[in-house]
């Protein structure tokens, strides 16, 4: 293997979560750039039209070039939502359908209305062998020819576990004209190699300049690339994240394993191509497949002991099949999501160490070789309903399931998919004896009351009606606007019947939860009822302080109240007034 080595792109740098794509292609579909995404004029007025629908950020006019449309059309074509473009050598772009068109299958991930139904036509788009191979006359699929390297990994270790530096190295470097015995000859023997070292860090810089003699362009993709590359493979829903690597899904491991049959082929690019618009044929279109799919999942469920019942449902048709499939899957998610929701109060410094990142505005923080986190910049919108949802579910005690509580996706390895949609509230943490409606927002501006004022109050009016039992805003952004903090102090809300209502909104930066979120688990005084008590708090100066007082008030008691947590009960100098009950009718 001593021949120059490239890296194949399933996705792209410059749009690296796959999870984007639909909504921007959501816009794409409603503009008036379908069929016209070429030449500079279009290219810079697609740009323009997805920063003015907040698809992106083009800060101050930063890319005047159009790259960002380019990067856009380049994911919408790879995965069949748009026609690509046809070189001559290869046919007639009218046998296909016009350039930058939507295709039928476009169409149909414009209806995919939920996860895995999107995750669905991101695996058919990646199933299909569109990638040219070395000697030109052939072509493969990176997710079916990674999935046959992990495959043979499970067959010689008992799991199919790929390592990030592995795949950077031997996997997005290789394709079926490799012998894949010898491509896991090779992992194998940098696993072993690796354990011994004293050094992971320094073992995987020589083993990136030692590859990278084979490679003709930066060594740093090595490691770049695999990231991108690997969150584009797990979206199809057969991978997940294990660690900084990947390991199949146990619940897909007989489709993977019908996947990983066929790796390349020799059908001309055109054929590839009119599959890949038409929507290419999975194994469970089969009717065998779909039934060994179905009946592999019961066996995995009853192992764990996950009551189910789909004696209701017709089994007759692949159709039928994988629509019980899909609604066991997600009975399945469901299950490993409270289980998951277990976890957190274990990890506690991690949510902590996330929401510091999100007060940084994103970046990294590395614990160690194998162990990263990571908020990136364009996400932190997500990431911040994300990571308070985490922190809710650390905090326990909720009588509600972790998803009841958010309004946000979730991707199969738990990381947010996008923001909450509008309409309700961000996060609601039903407990006994009352709820907290937790609303979030990344606006700093003074557009934050504009934007944040009225559906932060309608929320938390509506949960009012809602619940028979207090109920609690908290509103987090990682800076609060005085006029925002006004908006609440008042707190007024007409209900329906002009119903008044004086509704118990508290407004909190990042930082100060952040603080009061740690505070709680130092001192083992995780619980629900110590964030009452701090709203509670605040609230006492409302009615006789203006804006800035009481911002400056609520930071001197989530000081007071980490205080009395760590010391023990301080005596109060100040007289605290009465409460108005949360949410009371005001005649």
């Amino acid at each position: 293997m001593e021949e120059k080595i490239d890296i194949w792109l399933v996705g792209n740098t410059g749009l690296r979560n796959p999870n984007r794509i639909q909504e921007g292609f959501k816009v794409f579909a409603n503009s008036p750039y379908v069929g016209k995404l070429r030449g500079k004029e279009n290219e810079i007025g697609f740009m323009n039209f997805l920063n003015d629908q907040g698809i992106i950020q083009n800060e101050a006019g930063k890319d005047t070039s159009g790259s960002h449309a380019r990067k856009w059309r380049l994911m919408f074509s790879k995965n069949g939502f748009i026609y690509p473009q046809v070189k001559k050598k290869d046919g007639d772009q009218d046998e296909l359908g016009q350039l930058d068109d939507i295709t039928p299958f476009g169409r149909a991930f414009l209806k995919a209305d939920t996860y895995p139904a999107v995750q669905e036509c991101y695996l058919r788009a990646l199933s299909v062998e569109q990638f040219a191979m070395p000697d030109g006359n052939s072509y493969f699929s990176p997710l079916r020819w990674i999935l046959a390297i992990m495959l043979e990994l499970e067959r010689r270790t008992g799991s199919s576990e790929i390592a990030r530096i592995e795949f950077a190295l031997w996997g997005h470097t290789t394709n079926p004209s490799y012998s894949i015995e010898k491509v896991v000859d090779n992992i194998l023997d940098l696993r072993i190699r690796r354990k011994q070292a004293p050094s992971k860090r320094n073992f995987d810089k020589k083993e990136v300049a030692e590859r990278g003699k084979h490679y003709d362009k930066k060594s740093d993709n090595f490691l770049d690339y695999s990231d991108m590359n690997m969150r584009y493979l797990r979206i199809s829903g057969v991978l997940q994240r294990k660690g900084r690597g990947m390991i199949i899904v146990p619940a897909k491991h007989i489709l993977a394993e019908k996947l990983a049959k066929s790796t390349s082929n020799e059908e001309s690019i055109m054929i590839q191509y009119k599959r890949l618009c038409e929507g290419a044929e999975l194994p469970t279109d089969n009717l065998d497949t779909a039934k060994a799919l179905l009946n592999d999942l019961m066996k995995q469920m009853k192992e764990r002991h996950i009551l189910f019942d789909i004696s209701d449902l017709q089994l007759n048709t692949a159709t039928e099949i994988n629509i019980a499939r899909k609604s066991l899957e997600n009975l399945l998610s469901q299950t490993d999501e409270i289980q998951y929701a277990k976890e957190q109060c274990n990890q506690w410094q991690e949510i902590a160490d996330y929401m510091e990142l999100l007060i940084k505005g994103g970046g990294k923080r590395t614990y160690d070789d194998d162990n990263v986190i990571e908020v990136p910049k364009d996400e932190t919108p997500a990431y911040l309903e994300w990571i308070l949802w985490r922190a809710s579910l650390a905090i326990d005690h909720m009588v509600n399931k972790p998803y009841e509580v958010r309004g946000f996706k979730l991707d199969s390895d738990f990381l947010p998919v996008s923001a909450a949609g509008g309409g309700k509230g961000d996060l609601y943490c039903e407990f006994n004896d009352f709820t907290i409606l937790t609303e979030v927002t990344m606006s700093t501006s003074s557009r934050q009351e504009a934007m944040e004022g009225e559906p932060v109050r309608r929320h938390v009016s509506d949960a009012v009606l809602k619940y028979d039992k207090p109920v609690y805003g908290m509103f987090i952004a990682v800076k609060i606007d005085t006029n925002t903090a006004e908006t609440f102090r008042h707190g007024i809300w007409y209900a329906r019947g002009d119903l008044k209502q004086r509704l118990d909104i508290v407004p909190l930066t990042l930082a100060q939860y952040r603080e009061y979120f740690m505070a709680m688990f130092r001192t083992g005084h995780a619980n629900p009822e110590k964030l009452r008590e701090l709203i509670l708090l605040c609230e006492t100066r409302r009615d006789i302080l203006n804006a800035p007082g009481w911002k400056a008030y609520i930071g001197n008691a989530v000081d007071e109240k980490i205080k009395r947590m760590e010391k023990g009960p301080l005596v109060s100098k100040s007289k605290e007034l009465p409460i108005v009950p949360p949410g009371a009718n005001i005649n």
